[in-house]
């Protein structure tokens, strides 16, 4: 294969023998080695190597300005905004910027294309005025405001023109219309120029060509006849317009090849997902030769594939040129720093528990404290602590180690200078505790970091516009999200992986493009201007489809001169524009030529079926073993019920030990609700075991309540006081469920009954022997209350749901063990009297029930047992033929539990609710 570099350097030589005088220029820089490689490959003697220069460098070498990125011209530009703008109508910086940055591209776009300021501007502000949306007769104040601040622009312009100029700098926009007025001179030496590879050139850049052409320049265009002979192929659409230049009466428009219509394999390829993308590109990569991997290009459409496909590199690929830079955004400390201005963003001095663990969980902040960071997060999540601030940080961070944590927390609110400064005392803080043999690409993201960190140090010490966080961490987002890491790569040897634009002017045997979808290649609309599209068009300013036309020239650039063409678009539905294939595939298809071998498929996962049924685990000697030492250990009511509801859940819990990670609570979880009502009536009640209430205890313990409440959401939720919010509310909820208990007991005394405590908490045990076993068998439990209600004993288990007697009634005794949703209840309850019956006999009747703080209204409700459904008298009393039919399911159930023959099988569940 000739490339286009290699049949430029052959030409140029034919009629110089020496090129070392030359200086080319070119659409980017990435192709400049490229260009000195190939001068070095076709030349016999030793010779000085040519100057080469971008288009950007050689506007620049014109003109005499420095050009300034985005971020400069915003800070300028509001200095020009606040000294023509009336002091009522000034804007803060932060809304400012949301919108110049627009203007500011405008204003590019007007210099690049040369169009003359006033003119459009006056025109922009004519349509404004036809525009507005108010009818009414005299214009009110808003929209007087609206219309002068489109009259102002052209005094906007003007005045930051003349500010930049004065100090010889310029946004890439103003740097071409200065070197295009400066260029007729520079011109007279035009014979030592060669441009190179060029397409798309704005107004600008074509006064500067053409100028150049006339003083002795030469241009080499690369473009396929194929394209160029289409008066409709957007490939070509900018080539045809230059073709009509004055330079081309007297020249030939030369340089058309050929190699579109040659042999070329093109494989289209539909794949689901970006990680799909990157497989099939390793098993492409895996089947190429070293040879071939030399003229490789894999050519990334969407730059965030980088990482995927780094990661699913073949063993084949040894040598490897990345030209695309990594990202800082990829980098640890992304989210470190995101995390660290959304805490401050607030201006809180207590910070939120979730950024704090988000620092602490960083992989850096792991490694240089040697895990010692997620020792604070256990703390935190153990406590509960919702919210920190920088005091209650330091008692957790004792050691060294830690007190670079502690920069990120301050005690006090800091203004954007200081934060930058914390910042970057903090990044040199990092730097020294990493080590520079194991650590060298952590400290070359650190040095990176600290250089945008530097750069907002100096615009706000020079402009004091930035006066928020907020404006603070958009800058810092704007600055770090343009930097990258550049790859140290091997630049002529291996594959070679690039953005789209790095590949122009070059050519490759064999192309790989990945994300070949539209809103991808081409992007797809986008409207980032203040000047509507007719006006643009007037102005013969670029609209979407001059942009379109850019991307369909770099797409069959590409594969103008390859062999093997691999094209690969993503089918993801749910990605941008639906998984949509781009339309140069489509167009692919129905222009192809004649000597093309194009082939599509659709490279789909293979999917396993998925299983049908319930889950069964058999159980093992090692599971009977464990089940042996549950059963000596004591069986508690919660673990047999969580059996009859799911044995898989009754496996996972009791069997592997498998729990619910600890998280924070943000708010109260039901079952935190309950715990602290139940240890409230436990501090309420223990004292008084042995006593008969009087209403005056009762009265007593109603005046507690609320203190009582808050201790125990302090000891079981957390210290952070419930002053908002849903946890308010749920404060509130439990105060109420004791009072209500309160009176609920006072009432019932008042009424005549005569209540004694008799047990509160209580922990029992009991031991069972079940033949069919050859080892015991422990139940244990904790009874909430025991008390003797008019020489009744009660088993009462308090319950925070809402519990309704028809599910304290049985029928069928069987029903216990097999129905969880409806009969859970009273098989705790009888588990209960089960173990108390068994310890000591009671003298007199026992009842056994619940008492629902969701439903208080009915009081104790009891266990019954029914003789039908139709039985309106059940059976309350629980006595020892009660006892006698539930051991009778307690056994079975055990037994079933530890037979070996029988699984743990899985259950579909059923919703009952919060009981």
């Amino acid at each position: 294969m000739t490339t286009f570099l290699s049949s430029v350097v052959k030409d140029l030589l034919y009629d110089h023998k020496d090129l070392s005088g030359f200086t080319f220029i070119l659409p980017g820089k990435r192709a400049g080695a490229f260009l000195r490689k190939e001068i070095s490959k076709q030349i016999t003697r030793p010779v000085f190597s040519p100057e080469i220069l971008s288009i950007e460098e050689f506007s620049e070498k014109i003109s005499g300005l420095t050009a300034i990125d985005n971020t400069t011209t915003l800070f300028e530009f509001y200095s020009i905004y606040k000294n023509a703008t009336p002091a009522e109508q000034i804007e803060d910086f932060e809304n400012f910027s949301n919108w110049a940055q627009t203007l500011i591209n405008d204003f590019n776009e007007i210099d690049r294309y040369l169009i003359p300021p006033d003119d459009i501007f006056n025109y922009l502000s004519g349509i404004q005025d036809l525009n507005h949306w108010s009818l009414s007769v005299p214009q009110t104040e808003l929209v007087k405001n609206y219309l002068q601040f489109w009259k102002r622009l052209p005094i906007y312009y003007n005045h930051l023109r003349e500010k930049l100029l004065k100090t010889e700098t310029g946004y890439q926009g103003l740097v071409y219309r200065v070197a295009s007025e400066k260029i007729e001179e520079f011109s007279q030496h035009g014979s030592k120029y060669i441009f190179l590879g060029f397409n798309a050139l704005n107004t600008a850049e074509q006064v500067i060509v053409q100028k150049m052409l006339a003083g002795g320049a030469q241009i080499y265009w690369d473009i396929d006849e194929v394209h160029f002979n289409d008066p409709h192929h957007d490939a070509s659409l900018f080539l045809r317009q230059h073709s009509s230049w004055p330079y081309y009466i007297t020249h030939k428009f030369k340089n058309l090849s050929s190699d579109f219509n040659t042999d070329k394999n093109i494989e289209i390829t539909g794949i689901p997902k970006n990680t799909g993308q990157a497989k099939y590109v390793a098993k492409i990569l895996a089947g190429l030769t070293r040879e071939e991997l030399s003229s490789t290009a894999l050519v990334l459409g969407d730059e965030s594939l980088l990482l995927p496909i780094l990661s699913s590199l073949p063993p084949n690929v040894s040598d490897l040129n990345i030209t695309m830079g990594y990202p800082l955004k990829y980098s640890p400390f992304s989210t470190l720093f995101d995390t660290f201005f959304q805490m401050h963003k607030a201006g809180n001095s207590e910070f939120y528990y979730k950024d704090i663990i988000t620092i602490l969980s960083n992989q850096v902040i792991q490694k240089i404290t040697q895990n010692k960071s997620m020792e604070v997060v256990k703390i935190i999540r153990s406590k509960n602590l919702l919210y920190l601030d920088a005091a209650a940080l330091r008692e957790q961070f004792s050691d060294n180690d830690h007190s670079v944590l502690l920069l990120l927390f301050p005690e006090n609110i800091l203004p954007p200078s200081k934060i930058t400064e914390l910042l970057k005392h903090f990044v040199l803080k990092l730097r020294s505790l990493l080590s520079p043999k194991t650590d060298q690409l952590l400290l070359e993201f650190l040095f990176r970091y600290y250089n945008v960190l530097d750069q907002l140090s100096s615009l706000i010490e020079k402009y004091s516009h930035i006066n928020s966080v907020n404006s603070l961490y958009h800058f810092f987002k704007e600055i770090s999200g343009n930097q990258s890491l550049d790859f140290q790569g091997k630049p002529f040897q291996g594959l070679q992986i690039m953005g789209m634009l790095e590949s122009r002017v070059l050519d490759f045997e064999t192309v790989i493009l990945t994300s070949v979808n539209e809103g991808t290649l081409p992007a797809g609309k986008s409207n980032n201007s203040f000047i509507p599209y007719e006006l643009k068009k007037s102005y013969n300013l670029p609209t979407h489809k001059e942009k379109d036309a850019v991307y369909t020239y770099h797409f069959y650039h590409l594969i103008q001169r390859a062999k093997n063409i691999y094209l690969l678009h993503n089918m993801d539905n749910e990605s941008e524009m639906g998984g949509e294939k781009s339309r140069f595939l489509i167009q692919l298809e129905l222009e192809k030529q004649s000597r093309h071998n194009l082939t599509k498929k659709i490279i789909a996962p293979q999917v396993p079926p998925l299983r049908s049924g319930l889950l069964k685990i058999e159980k093992t000697p090692d599971i009977l073993e464990k089940l042996r030492e549950l059963c000596e250990k004591g069986l508690s009511p919660s673990a047999l019920t969580t059996y009859i509801r799911n044995p898989l859940d009754f496996y996972k819990q009791y069997i592997l030990g498998i729990r619910d990670a600890e998280e924070v609570e943000e708010t109260v979880a039901y079952n935190t609700l309950g715990t602290v009502v139940h240890d409230t009536l436990e501090t309420f009640y223990s004292p008084l075991q042995e006593q008969i209430l009087t209403s005056e205890i009762i009265k007593e313990l109603q005046n507690k309540v609320a203190g009582e409440v808050k201790l125990q959401f302090a000891k079981t939720y957390s210290q952070v006081p419930m002053t908002r919010g849903k946890n308010l509310l749920i404060f509130e909820v439990a105060k109420r469920y004791v009072s209500n208990m309160l009176r609920m007991e006072l009432r019932e005394i008042e009424s005549g009954k005569e209540i004694k405590i008799m047990k509160i908490e209580t922990n029992i045990t009991a031991e069972l022997k079940i033949e069919g076993l050859d080892y015991p068998v422990k139940i244990k439990g904790k009874v909430d209350r025991v008390d003797r209600c008019n020489g009744v004993f009660r088993i009462i288990d308090y319950k925070t749901g809402k519990v309704e007697q028809k599910q304290l009634e049985i029928v069928d005794w069987d029903d216990l063990t097999s129905d969880y949703g409806k009969f859970s209840k009273p098989f705790q309850v009888l588990m209960y009297a089960k173990m108390l019956l068994d310890n000591s006999p009671i003298p007199g009747p026992v009842e056994g029930g619940v008492i629902s703080f969701k439903n208080l209204k009915p009081g104790f409700q009891k266990f019954g047992k029914k003789t039908g459904t139709w039985d309106k008298n059940p059976k309350y009393l629980i006595d020892q033929s009660t006892m006698d039919d539930f051991q009778i399911q307690l056994r079975n159930l055990i037994l079933e539990i530890c037979d070996p023959k029988i699984p743990f099988t899985e259950k579909e569940i059923k919703t009952y609710g919060n009981y």
